[in-house]
């Protein structure tokens, strides 16, 4: 069987089934009564990621080195990487609504990368001296993967400001850090404890208010009494439109699992940039010389490590870790596509302009 032909038929047909496995999606959202829709729609993504798997694999075994050498084999790879940790987060948390977000995305970089390079950005050639290392693959692949992990997290973190319309809801999920607290505006009195006390000093929680126990009561009784305590955060949520039931629980798994798809991500990144020093030095004789894509990569690395350190030290959830994920989003694309295209440097495919 002749390999290229085999390519060139599994690139179209990879984008003809992610284009048609997002409108099973977004059908899906806009007619939900349809449940046969969602488990479509998960086919469609898991024959994607065999046909992009057989893609790769053929193109390996044709050219003889691990397929990430130019831009069209990392695009094809994001894409592949991109469908699987989209089949984990949607196993995870059995929601339509991921393949709504991460579907379109796979379909244009496929699209991309079948329509839009050029037949020689295509076309397989010998590697040069500096790639000629097992590095290739360790460093490569794990960065692309990281990219896939953080792109599908940030995804589920703009699904999720969407969902709540950007409003500043308080959730009850488990991905909270030391620093997170649920507090429903509440205090606990002991049943002879003067309610008219002053309050003790809130602490900060996610834009809400956690109140201390107070130490001031003088009575030994072990009923507690429920008193409500409103702060101007809660009013003002109050004052915004109620969201349903349905949408908190959706906002809640969205904002749970984006944490964790971001939180697998982060680490495969940190190992990417560590490997990729090395090669560097093992190529160049030099662990880091700012090129812009290293640059970038450390501001990617950044941008994440604050996210992950607002969600676990700071207990932040909901809009504020949303906004700063959907910030990573953009930071991830300029690091893997912007710089390689708009940019000269070590990591460059070329260049626009």
């Amino acid at each position: 069987m002749n390999l290229v032909v085999l390519q060139n038929w599994l690139d179209n047909a990879s984008f003809a089934i992610l284009f048609l496995t997002m409108l099973v999606y977004w059908g899906g959202a806009a007619f939900p009564n349809l449940p046969y829709l969602a488990a479509l729609g998960t086919a469609g993504m898991a024959i994607a990621n065999l046909c992009i798997a057989t893609l790769l694999g053929s193109r390996w075994i044709e050219a003889g080195y691990f397929p990430l050498s130019n831009l069209y084999e990392s695009l094809f790879f994001l894409t592949w990487g991109i469908t699987a940790v989209h089949l984990i987060a949607e196993n995870s948390s059995r929601s339509r609504l991921v393949g709504v977000a991460t579907a379109p995305v796979a379909m244009a970089i496929a699209a991309f990368a079948t329509m839009t390079l050029p037949s020689q950005m295509q076309a397989s050639e010998p590697l040069v001296p500096a790639l000629k290392s097992n590095w290739l693959m360790m460093h490569v692949s794990v960065m692309m993967l990281s990219y896939s992990a953080l792109m599908v997290g940030s995804l589920l973190a703009i699904a999720f400001l969407i969902v709540t319309r950007g409003q500043n809801i308080q959730l009850q999920g488990s991905s909270v850090g030391t620093g997170g607290y649920r507090s429903n505006g509440y205090r606990l009195h002991k049943a002879t404890e003067l309610t008219s006390q002053p309050p003790t000093p809130a602490v900060e929680n996610n834009g809400f208010a956690r109140f201390e126990p107070s130490s001031n009561g003088n009575g030994n009784g072990n009923t507690a009494v429920l008193n409500l305590v409103t702060t101007p955060e809660s009013q003002a949520v109050a004052s915004a439109e109620p969201l349903s039931p349905q949408r908190l629980s959706l906002a809640e798994t969205l904002d749970n699992i984006s944490y964790r798809i971001i939180g697998l991500g982060f680490p495969l990144l940190t190992i990417g940039i560590i490997a990729g020093g090395v090669w560097a030095n093992e190529a160049w004789g030099s662990y880091w010389s700012w090129d812009p894509k290293e640059t970038w990569a450390l501001i990617t690395w950044l941008v994440f490590a604050a996210y992950l350190h607002a969600r676990i030290t700071r207990g932040w959830q909901g809009r504020r870790p949303a906004i700063l994920a959907a910030t990573g989003l953009l930071v991830v694309w300029v690091c893997y596509l912007g710089v390689n295209l708009l940019g000269k440097g070590l990591h460059s495919y070329g260049w626009f302009f």
